[in-house]
């Protein structure tokens, strides 16, 4: 311990100056209120750091907690809008669909009017030969047309293809002596409301042949 006096350093538990014998002990008595003030300062500088920390944890668990709760809001507003494309696309799909219908039926409702309408001759039979003989055949009702045409052996008065009908309806073709041989051919329409029946007579043909068409 030093001497507040003399300045000598005398032995810590010395309670008088060695040298000049000035009492030790009031110094000692003095020290011991600086020692306790620097104690102060040191809890209130703790405290101080304390309370600074806290207020640093504080501030940062605030902040994470607005992201959070702004996460959670854009999540549910990007998740509202989703549902409503989705309901969009689907509205969108059910108008394509509706659309789609529409224009499927229109089309169909197009087709069979244009096919009522578009009509065309349809062959119903086709019959061939040769040489000389007759057949008789059935042909149904409605408008008719008969196509025919015959190649002759020779020139005799009597070659022929002859095709008549139960209704008076007949065509045909023939050769007479001087004709030239060759293929000829005719035809005829009618109209009727109910099956006839039809004869096909020929005579001395190479070749013969007998269609019949209905406009359908």
């Amino acid at each position: 311990m030093k001497c507040s006096n003399c300045g000598f350093e005398n032995k810590d538990k010395a309670k008088f100056c060695t040298k000049c014998g000035n009492s030790l002990t009031v110094e000692a008595t003095d020290s011991a209120p600086v020692k306790s003030n620097n104690s102060k300062y040191i809890i209130i500088a703790l405290i101080a750091i304390i309370i600074i920390l806290a207020g640093t944890i504080g501030y940062f668990a605030l902040n994470n907690n607005s992201d959070a709760a702004q996460g959670n809001d854009n999540s549910q507003s990007a998740g509202s809008q989703e549902v409503q494309s989705v309901d969009s696309s689907d509205d969108s799909s059910d108008d394509d669909s509706d659309s789609a219908k529409t224009t499927k039926v229109s089309s169909s409702k197009t087709s069979e009017s244009t096919k009522s309408e578009s009509k065309d001759w349809v062959s119903i039979g086709s019959y061939s030969g040769s040489g000389s003989g007759s057949e008789t055949i059935t042909v149904p009702e409605g408008k008719i047309m008969v196509k025919l045409s015959a190649y002759p052996i020779k020139n005799y008065a009597t070659n022929h293809l002859y095709v008549s009908g139960s209704n008076g309806e007949s065509g045909g073709v023939d050769w007479g002596s001087k004709s030239k041989v060759e293929t000829r051919s005719d035809s005829f329409t009618y109209t009727s409301s109910q099956e006839e029946v039809f004869t096909i007579d020929y005579y001395e043909t190479v070749s013969w042949e007998v269609e019949f068409f209905r406009y359908q």
